[in-house]
């Protein structure tokens, strides 16, 4: 089934069964096997890596984010 079209029947779920279904999937993450575990991260540092490269992110230095992070606490 195309996630798309799932998502938007889902979404017309009344709102117990949306909860209950959003709590199966959140429970679904942890039962991920190690090597599945691994490809996500593996996706997620390949997106980020195409964020640098493509200049749509600012990165910043560790002590401008020890910074930023004292300020907003």
């Amino acid at each position: 089934m195309n996630p798309d079209a799932l998502e938007q029947e889902a979404l017309h779920l009344p709102v117990q069964e949306r909860a209950r279904l959003a709590q199966r999937l959140l429970e679904s993450l942890d039962e991920l096997s190690d090597s599945e575990v691994e490809q996500l991260w593996l996706t997620e540092a390949e997106r980020r890596a195409r964020e640098i490269d493509e200049g749509s992110v600012e990165l910043v230095s560790g002590d401008e984010l020890d910074r930023r992070i004292r300020d907003r606490l």
